[in-house]
């Protein structure tokens, strides 16, 4: 058995996409229609930078045709912070926001931290036990992206393994990544396209990227990433989260929808 594997990009409004990616004269309230419909997943980042109302979430729920999944970037005053134990109230104000309004297409929250914030294991610890496990009956589940060395230690692996909480894989340029599976799925953002590839990534890595989604999707443990342990969890299927963000903006749909194609072979 295999898990379902979600490929997308990081929002949905994008100057540039307008005539790349979306097809001309599309007007801009069509474009999240449009793109929840050549996509199968979306990274919403917005969250990251304001808050929204209930009716928005709504709305973004009844765009999207059934199967589609949004994954929520936290608020970014849940993260950014010196003391992580004391974030209670914004991680409490930002799930109720509404969120949950977007029912079975809600997808994992995106809690990340800034690339100087360093690895403290009380105060991690207690920020993991700060997130909640359900709101209003919905399940919430969590993806954890760190970006400073200091967390390549088997300890915040274990720690994000009791939680629950899967450790963000991140293919970055600049920063360190962590390839430890710690959750019942799998999140990975692809941070080092360029927007000179026609499909933000080369060619072969397209590829290569198909075949880590399917072994991640089968519950494996994909060979040539970097692991901070030796030991895994149980194999299991688990579904998978690609997105496509950052650097190759301009070609991150195209890289998407290629992707979707190859794991569907």
């Amino acid at each position: 058995m295999s898990a379902p594997i979600r490929v997308g990009i990081g929002g949905w409004t994008f100057e540039p996409w307008r005539g790349t990616f979306y097809p001309e004269g599309l007007s801009q309230k069509k474009e999240l229609e449009y793109a929840s419909r050549q996509l199968t997943a979306i990274e919403i980042n917005g969250t990251y930078y304001s808050g929204f109302k209930p009716a928005t979430f709504a709305g973004w729920r009844d765009t999207a045709p059934e199967g589609f999944v949004y994954a929520v970037k936290a608020s970014r005053f849940c993260t950014n912070r010196k003391v992580l134990a004391e974030a209670e109230p914004s991680i409490a104000k930002f799930v109720g926001q509404g969120i949950v309004e977007l029912g079975d297409k809600l997808g994992p929250i995106l809690w990340q931290f800034m690339a100087t914030k360093k690895f403290d294991a009380d105060d991690f610890g207690a920020f993991l036990k700060l997130l909640p496990q359900a709101h209003e009956g919905v399940k919430l589940r969590h993806a954890i992206q760190v970006r400073h060395e200091s967390f390549h230690v088997p300890e915040f692996v274990a720690m994000c393994r009791d939680a629950g909480a899967a450790i963000v894989f991140a293919d970055s340029p600049t920063y360190p990544a962590i390839a430890d599976i710690t959750g019942d799925f799998v999140y990975a953002r692809l941070e080092a396209g360029e927007d000179d590839n026609p499909l933000c990534y080369p060619e072969p890595d397209i590829g290569k990227w198909a075949k880590v989604a399917k072994e991640w999707a089968n519950g494996g443990k994909p060979d040539g990433l970097p692991y901070v342990t030796t030991e895994g969890p149980p194999k299991q299927p688990r579904e998978t989260f690609i997105f496509f963000i950052s650097g190759g903006k301009v070609r991150a749909p195209a890289a998407t929808q290629e992707l979707i194609r190859r794991v569907s072979e």
